[in-house]
C-alpha cells in the first residue's frame, strides 16, 4: 500500500534531496533555484476536507489555476466561505450556482458528488486507508470526476508522495517551457521524462506549478 501520510514536511528534505540528484538537470536545476518549497506552497489554497477538495477540483476541471480560485471563492462566499455540505449543494438554486461561474455540466457533477456521498455510501474518510489506484477507482465512478480529479484529490488532500497526473495541461505547459520543448509533451513522452523523479513526482510537479505563477 502507498503511503498515506498528508505530512508534506517529513518527506520534504528526502524529495528535495532527490530531485537535486536524481540525474535530470533540468529538474535539478529548477529546484535549486527556487529552494524547499512551504506547505502553504504545496497546497495553493487547497481545502483541508475531503468532500471540499472534491468540489474544488471538479469546479478547477479545464480552467487557469486563476480563474479556478475565483469560481472557487464565490460559491464559498455563499456559503460562509467554506464548501458547502452535500444537502447544501442540493438545495441551491441552479441560477444562483451559475451566477458563480459554475457550467451546468460542472453543477451537475457537484449534485452528483453530493448525491453519491448522502445516498451512495461514499465513505471519503476510508479512502486514506487506500492505495492510489483504488482511490481513483472509487472517486471516477461518480459522475464527472475523472482521472485529473482523481490525481488532484491524491496530491492535494491524500498527500501521496509519486503520483504524476499526465492530465493536467498546467504540468505540460510547465513541462514544455522547463525543458525547452517545441510542443506540450503528451502522456508518454511525460511519463518517461518523469522516470527520474521517481518517488517524489509529486514534489516534482509541485516545482512545475510553481514555474506557472
Amino acid at each position: 500500500m502507498n503511503d498515506t501520510s498528508s505530512d508534506y514536511d517529513s518527506r520534504g528534505d528526502a524529495g528535495f534531496l532527490h530531485l537535486l540528484s536524481c540525474g535530470d538537470a533540468t529538474m535539478a536545476s529548477l529546484v535549486e533555484a527556487i529552494g524547499p518549497l512551504s506547505i502553504e506552497e504545496r497546497r495553493r489554497g487547497r481545502p483541508d476536507d475531503a468532500y471540499g477538495a472534491l468540489i474544488r477540483s471538479i469546479v478547477g476541471q479545464q480552467l487557469s489555476t486563476a480563474a479556478a480560485r475565483t469560481i472557487y471563492g464565490r460559491l464559498t462566499a455563499l456559503f460562509d466561505h467554506r464548501p458547502p455540505t452535500p444537502a447544501e449543494l442540493l438545495a441551491a438554486d441552479e441560477e444562483t450556482l451559475r451566477a458563480c461561474g459554475l457550467s451546468r455540466p460542472k453543477i451537475s457533477y457537484l449534485r452528483d458528488l453530493a448525491r453519491h456521498v448522502l445516498e451512495d455510501g461514499l465513505d471519503l474518510p476510508r479512502l486514506r486507508e487506500l492505495p492510489d489506484d483504488e482511490v481513483a477507482s472509487r472517486l471516477v465512478a461518480v459522475k464527472g470526476i475523472g482521472q485529473w480529479s482523481a490525481d488532484m484529490f491524491l496530491i492535494f488532500h491524500l498527500g501521496r508522495a509519486d503520483v504524476l497526473p499526465v492530465g493536467d495541461l498546467g504540468i505540460r505547459r510547465a513541462v514544455q517551457r522547463t525543458y525547452d520543448l517545441q510542443v506540450p509533451p503528451d502522456e508518454a513522452t511525460l511519463r518517461t521524462l518523469a522516470v527520474p523523479w521517481r518517488p517524489h513526482r509529486t514534489l516534482a510537479c509541485f516545482y512545475l506549478w510553481q514555474t506557472l505563477e
